[in-house]
């Protein structure tokens, strides 16, 4: 379906800093259920790296805005604790929910969490398999508008209901009305090395401040290709299993949560803080739940290409809102045919 230009973390050029081999020894000798290695953080040289890729404003940042979407309202059935759930096996033909993206050195993780939770939950309402552009949700989410720079998830799942959002596929894939800008390196996720002044043309309000144009050679107009959800939604104070019920029944969402300093060495298992200090507010979709080795976990995808982590995707300790995971979670609704701009 798409062509997918990947990052290279060129283990064997770039190694790890001392930093990152202290904590992924640290991690290992606690025994907390998960694996760290040096290598997978091979695609960053130091800790204020990464910081250059966590772009999701939490509660408390200076540019926060309250989305104010309502709560999401069903009959939801119980989920049984020690159920597991995965979508890319209930929905094999959505592939859109199992591809990970790369969001290159460009701090817009948040408009990625966004477009995977709406491209998933929309094929799983209307059975079309159809990538959109995390570059066009970055360049129009109204106050939530700091492209590279940061922004806030839950405000990007409101514009999709009240203006849309263009069909777009990877960096160089030449897929949908507006593929991604930002060139992946060569040799890491983080600036210099793929400096964010390379995301040309530059990330702005386009659909808010004047007219848009998809790429050159593409079959419709930007008007003609916005895609709305029908509805978008939160889950502020949600119980673990609310959130279950809601990813087996609508689909994968966008969270939030910190990033501590051992979050990049992650590799397998299920995840827990155990060493460093946070670095900064990141998101991403989740996608399930399970249990494994006796620890409940959520399953979420990341956007540092399927080289970071376990293939992109990484499991994370339920129940206890981990690192803040279940505290900031949005999403989008729709209907059997969803409404087209």
């Amino acid at each position: 379906m798409r062509a997918v230009a990947v990052l290279s973390c060129v283990v064997g050029a770039l190694s790890a800093s001392n930093e990152f081999e202290d904590i992924a020894a640290e991690v290992n000798a606690a025994s907390a259920g998960w694996t760290a290695d040096p290598a997978t953080s091979g695609c960053f040289k130091k800790l204020s790296d990464v910081q250059s890729l966590l772009g999701a404003w939490q509660k408390g940042h200076p540019k926060w805005v309250d989305a104010r979407l309502p709560e999401y309202e069903s009959n939801l059935t119980a989920v049984a604790p020690e159920a597991d759930f995965d979508p890319r096996t209930k929905w094999p033909k959505c592939t859109v929910i199992g591809s990970v993206r790369n969001q290159a050195g460009c701090g817009s993780c948040w408009a990625f969490a966004a477009t995977a939770s709406f491209e998933s939950a929309r094929c799983i309402a209307t059975g079309e398999d159809k990538e959109f552009s995390a570059y066009d949700t970055a360049a129009s989410s109204g106050d939530a508008r700091g492209g590279c720079f940061g922004g806030v998830a839950s405000v990007a799942n409101s514009q999709f209901v009240t203006y849309g959002v263009v069909t777009g596929g990877e960096y160089g894939s030449g897929n949908g009305c507006l593929p991604y800008v930002c060139p992946p390196c060569e040799k890491g996720l983080y600036p210099p090395l793929c400096p964010i002044n390379q995301c040309a043309p530059p990330i702005v309000p386009w659909h808010l401040h004047g007219p848009a144009h998809c790429i050159s050679g593409y079959a419709k107009s930007y008007s003609a290709d916005q895609t709305k959800a029908a509805s978008a939604f939160q889950l502020s104070r949600p119980s673990v299993s609310n959130i279950m019920s809601v990813l087996m029944n609508n689909g994968p969402l966008s969270v939030n949560f910190l990033v501590f300093a051992d979050f990049p060495t992650y590799t397998s298992g299920v995840y827990t803080h155990v060493s460093g200090h946070g670095l900064g507010g990141h998101a991403v979709a989740m996608l399930g739940f399970g249990i494994e080795n006796g620890q409940d976990y959520w399953l979420a995808k990341n956007s540092w290409s399927a080289k970071w982590g376990d293939k992109g995707f990484f499991k994370i300790k339920r129940g206890v809102d981990e690192c803040g995971i279940e505290g900031d979670i949005s999403g989008t609704r729709f209907a059997a045919t969803e409404v087209v701009v």
